[in-house]
């Protein structure tokens, strides 16, 4: 159900950070019109940690409504909270998502039979395609192979976003689990030797400003054309180091900016960027040729 580029979008805000409507629908149209396999709103990249539960359903059902079925949107439902992610998942499930996509539980620490139990429990009261997400840079906890493969044999668990950029575990991901587990990248730096070991896309930053490269070379690799693939993958880099000049979204949302696809605005904690690495940024989008 789950594979090739599905950009993390953004969430637009206006200048009283309020949800710019208008610029989240023309951001997904942008996105649908460069050939993406899917939109993944509400993630990290969403800023999701500062939207309110209806904030939260909101950009959920305007992501439906402007997919329009055209590809699957993937809501990022994920909390620490077990029970606060089981209620904003069966909220996106009721929204017309096509499934969720939650992140590991962060903060609390738990061991990995606590991981375990998490994702079992919201895979039983939910009844929904579920993607696992594990991003121990942000979380402070990695979800070991072993414990995706346990998870792996729950019917409704059909993928994972493994954003450790570690290829022994995302070879032993791989190894341990059913054939039709789609492992996706969640580190744009790492697509493409992801994808040599069996992976099957990316949920990815970049995407927002340059979809159509990076769908271009998930397809290219999918094709045996090698070639191709590796030449887009090293045209990508310089912007990819870019975007993540500071922590994300804040790069990503201002080359959207700059773009003129929605406001330069952040919730706090997020803030703009400091001006020089803003000048950097300016200059590798330019360079790739967005502005």
């Amino acid at each position: 159900m789950f594979h090739g580029t599905l950009p993390a979008i953004v969430t637009p805000f206006k200048k009283d950070e309020s949800i710019d409507q208008e610029s989240l629908r023309s951001l997904i149209q942008f996105l649908l019109d460069k050939g993406v396999d899917g939109i993944v709103p509400c993630g990290t990249t969403g800023e999701s940690a500062t939207l309110s539960h209806e904030e939260h359903n909101e950009v959920v059902r305007i992501t439906v409504e402007e997919v329009h079925g055209r590809v699957p949107v993937l809501a990022g439902t994920g909390s620490n909270s077990t029970a606060e992610t089981i209620f904003l998942t069966k909220t996106a499930k009721e929204t017309g998502a096509d499934g969720a996509l939650l992140i590991s539980p962060y903060y609390n620490k738990p061991m990995q039979e606590g991981v375990y139990r998490h994702y079992k429990k919201i895979a039983e009261e939910t009844a929904f395609p579920l993607v696992l997400y594990n991003v121990p840079g942000r979380t402070s906890l990695n979800m070991l192979p072993e414990t995706v493969a346990r998870l792996a044999k729950i019917d409704t668990i059909v993928g994972i976003k493994e954003a450790s950029a570690d290829l022994d575990q995302i070879s032993r991901i791989i190894e341990q689990c059913p054939d039709d587990f789609a492992v996706l990248s969640g580190d744009d730096f790492t697509v493409l030797p992801l994808l040599s070991v069996g992976g099957r896309g990316v949920i990815s930053v970049v995407a927002n400003a340059a979809p159509a490269d990076m769908a271009k070379m998930v397809r290219a690799y999918g094709a045996k054309d090698i070639a191709r693939a590796k030449a887009l993958h090293y045209r990508l880099l310089p912007l990819t180091r870019a975007m993540f000049l500071e922590t994300n979204p804040i790069p990503v949302k201002t080359a959207l900016h700059l773009m003129g696809l929605c406001e330069e605005t952040f919730r706090l904690p997020l803030c703009t960027m400091a001006p020089k690495n803003r000048e950097q940024l300016a200059g590798a989008v330019k360079t790739y040729g967005l502005i």
